[in-house]
């Protein structure tokens, strides 16, 4: 092993001397910094320097970027074992420092740059071997298809990354060669000659060439020719004729077919025919369904006919593409139709104005007061007579001429509200066909429930003896329409007989508490009077009676009385209270 180093030393040596490297100052010299610039590619083993280093150096040492390429022998000769590539690293910075015999360094370490210098051994490339572009039909000669852009790893701004693009083929040759050019050092893809029409060829194919000064790739570029809008629908025929249909025709039945045809590329928005009603139909009653592969039309009715309002119609259409037309030209009398719609009368039902009619009065108004109506006509222009359903309350009438309805019987908000019936309407002579609309009529409130309690009161009790004052809790309610806070009721005792016995406070607007004021109480039966008052417009009140048997258990029976005359007979039949 030592024998095989000491022998590349010598054949090293033997090199250095060869060449010429062995030359005083040019190619050995002293430690110090060094700059050598050496050419990619050469064979390995070059020697680059020999550097020198006073006693006691007697070694050198390499680091920094060498790759493993560049060495450095004891004798300071500097070399490379593999040919070096600018485009993987195009500086190595390197440095040699003189060691003595113990390893210790005794001079530098010094900075030396490799730079490696380019060569052309790079071909230039393409991102794709395939490319698409496209150019409109009639497009002027100039105008732009795209860019192609080669890369070249070769070092830039030299001769070696120095690209050239040109046309080799052009196929197919119709209805010319040289329809396109490409610019030289640019890659800019243009339209040569003259404009292209996609009926004389849809497509072209094209091989491009770039190339540095030694090397040549090829591309393949498709380009397509693109129809553009420049024919407009025409209609097979200019007139349609006449139509009959009976006002009562199916919405949605098919009634005319029509046809255009378009002479651009098919399948594209500039030969895709819409057709409009653009003149006939303000209300909207016709619309125009194509078939897309066919570009047929198919005239639908989209709304009822109505021979009340349009008995003749002269309907126009227009067929035009969903693409705009290219400049300078125009649709003319060839993409437009029509046709004539006779609409034959059939006798209709009277119609309401509306489906629904509300009406809002006082649950008191007037018996005979008006309280709604309701309006209806006949297409054809027949009398209606007017008549309800569904008056189960029997508390309407109404008028069969004009439709106004009346109160027959007294209304009630609280039996019903809103209040619901079907109105009628039927046309005098003819078939005598009718229809049917609904009246609600809104009851708002008045004050004329009087309070009452809001449930019967039994298993209630006390015992007896009481041990200490009884309570008991109870709670009315009425019929009528209160605000959002509820009823507001106030209670009180209703006998004044009664007053040193019990008493009564009130816990909200629904609820009182209704309390003993001593405990010595027999055993029998009481009943005590609660008047409750609704604090409505006009107040209402109420007395309500609470009998009970203080016994060892105490039942507690409520019932309601109204009026001054029940007032009395319960006071008539109450027995005298305990005294304390």
């Amino acid at each position: 092993m030592i024998l095989q180093a000491h022998l590349h030393s010598l054949c090293l040596l033997m090199l250095y001397l060869a060449t010429g490297y062995g030359q005083e100052g040019k190619f050995s010299g002293p430690l110090k910094p060094m700059t050598f610039s050496i050419y990619e590619g050469q064979e390995p083993s070059q020697i680059i320097f020999q550097f020198k280093a006073n006693p006691p150096a007697v070694t050198f040492e390499l680091t920094g970027e060498t790759d493993n390429i560049f060495k450095i022998e004891r004798e300071g000769l500097l070399y490379y074992t593999k040919a070096l590539d600018r485009e993987t690293r195009s500086t190595h910075n390197l440095q040699v420092a003189a060691l003595d015999a113990n390893g210790a360094i005794v001079e530098g370490p010094v900075p030396i740059t490799i730079e490696v210098k380019d060569v052309n051994d790079n071909r230039p490339t393409f991102l794709q071997s395939k490319y698409e572009g496209s150019v409109r039909q009639n497009s002027r000669p100039g105008n732009s298809i795209g860019t192609l852009t080669a890369h070249d790893s070769d070092e830039e701004n030299t001769a070696n990354s120095l690209l050239n693009y040109r046309i080799v083929e052009q196929t197919p040759k119709l209805p010319m060669d040289g329809l396109f050019l490409i610019q030289t050092y640019a890659g800019m893809l243009q339209l040569a000659k003259q404009s292209l029409k996609k009926q004389d060829t849809p497509q072209y194919n094209l091989t491009i060439e770039v190339s540095d000064k030694d090397f040549k790739t090829l591309c393949f570029v498709q380009i397509n020719v693109i129809d553009i809008n420049d024919q407009i629908p025409i209609f097979e025929k200019s007139d349609y004729g006449n139509l009959t249909l009976a006002e009562d025709t199916n919405v949605g039945s098919t009634i005319l077919t029509i046809q255009a045809t378009d002479a651009d590329e098919p399948f594209t928005g500039s030969s895709k025919i819409l057709y409009h009603v653009i003149k006939g139909d303000s209300e909207g009653r016709l619309g125009v369904d194509t078939d897309p592969h066919t570009n047929t039309g198919y005239v639908i009715i989209k709304k009822p006919l109505d021979f009340e309002t349009a008995a003749i119609s002269n309907i126009v259409f227009k067929a035009e593409n969903p693409e705009p037309l290219v400049f300078g030209v125009t649709y003319n009398a060839s993409s437009f139709a029509k046709f004539t719609l006779f609409v034959t009368d059939v006798n209709e039902a009277p119609e309401f104005s509306q489906y629904v009619f509300q009406a809002k009065v006082s649950e008191d108004v007037a018996i005979g007061t008006k309280v709604g109506n309701v309006t209806a006509k006949d297409p054809e222009g027949l009398d209606i007579s007017y008549s309800l359903r569904g008056d189960t309350r029997g508390w309407l009438k109404i008028d069969h001429v004009t439709g106004e309805i009346f109160s027959v019987a007294p209304l009630d908000r609280e039996a019903g509200s809103p209040y619901r019936v079907q109105v009628v309407a039927t046309e005098v002579g003819g078939s005598s066909l009718s229809s049917v609309s609904q009246f609600h009529l809104i009851l708002t409130d008045v004050n004329d429930n009087p309070p009452r309690l809001a449930k019967d009161y039994t298993d209630l009790y006390f015992c007896h003896p009481l041990s200490a004052p009884g309570s008991l809790i109870f709670e009315a309610t009425d019929d009528d329409q209160h605000l959002f806070r509820g009823p507001h009721f106030t209670f009180s005792i209703a006998n004044e007989n009664l007053q040193n016995d019990w008493q009564v406070s009130k816990i909200n607007g629904t609820h009182a508490r209704l309390s003993t004021r001593h405990t010595d109480f027999e055993e029998k039966e009481y009943v005590v009077l609660i008047r409750i008052n609704d604090g409505g417009r006009p107040p209402l009140e109420s007395i309500v009676s609470l009998t009970g048997i203080i016994l060892a258990v105490v039942f507690i029976r409520m019932k309601t009385d109204k009026g001054k005359d029940n007032v009395e007979s319960a006071q008539a039949s109450e027995v005298k209270p305990l005294r304390s």
